[in-house]
């Protein structure tokens, strides 16, 4: 039902990544789909989201969500709510947890453990291209006095270089070392994982404070959401990350 990054300290943060097993939703949103906005029945998805996150000892009222539109905006939560326009959220509450949706794109989790905050970031290719990570990072520094040397992340299961096929439109707004362009198939391959790494890099997170899950979401359909993958008919995960109260 989920993966646990090891990179967080248990006794202070809950973190997590849903996969698609384990839920109550009939094909194509087979079984665990906790997305709103993908024609599944409603009562199918309140009914995950409560075994999400029963099974890490939260209650869906803690949880602020966003409708996430690609882009690269940050949101501030000081307490649990709904809301939209926003691809990446912040907080320093503990007991408040923050939730991005997936389903190819990179979910990007992380705890600045001197201080006492957290992030969950969506980034598609548009949201990594735009600097979102940078854009969480500087408003944590901001508002929380977050230094990058005491933070921890996790870049979760999405879609993989291996499978992540573009055109020259999107392969544009990456450097060249994070693309590769393939003579077969006359198409380019862009490295999000890679690409959300050096932005935490190059803001200051040390390398051997940064988890990458190696699953791909379109070759492990197994475990996985995949909107490539399933041509846009599937469910959603989501990305989970909070503090504990003391």
């Amino acid at each position: 039902m989920l993966i646990i990054p090891k990179i967080f300290d248990p006794s202070k943060v809950v973190a997590a990544q849903s996969t698609r097993i384990g839920g109550v939703s009939p094909d194509p949103f087979q079984s665990l789909n906790l997305g709103m906005s993908v024609n599944d029945e409603e009562s199918n998805v309140l009914q995950n989201r409560e075994l999400f996150f029963r099974a890490l000892n939260i209650r869906p009222e803690q949880v602020t969500k966003s409708h996430q539109v690609h882009g690269t905006n940050v949101m501030i939560v000081n307490g649990p709510l709904s809301t939209e326009g926003y691809d990446a959220l912040i907080t320093n509450k503990p007991g408040v947890f923050l939730a991005v949706s997936i389903a190819d794109c990179t979910p990007i989790l992380i705890h600045d453990e001197k201080n006492n905050a957290v992030a969950a970031i969506h980034a598609g290719w548009r949201g990594t291209a735009g600097s979102i990570v940078s854009n969480a990072l500087e408003l944590m520094k901001k508002n929380y006095g977050t230094e990058e040397k005491d933070c921890k992340a996790f870049i979760g299961a999405c879609i993989s270089y291996e499978n992540f096929e573009v055109g020259e439109e999107v392969a544009m707004n990456f450097d060249q070392t994070l693309k590769r362009f393939d003579d077969k198939k006359q198409k380019w391959f862009v490295d999000l994982k890679a690409a959300n790494k050096q932005q935490l890099t190059d803001a200051g997170v040390l390398p051997e404070n940064i988890e990458v899950s190696s699953h791909c979401t379109l070759r492990d359909q197994d475990l996985f959401f995949s909107h490539r993958g399933e041509n846009g008919k599937t469910g959603r995960m989501m990305a989970v990350i909070g503090m504990k109260k003391n």
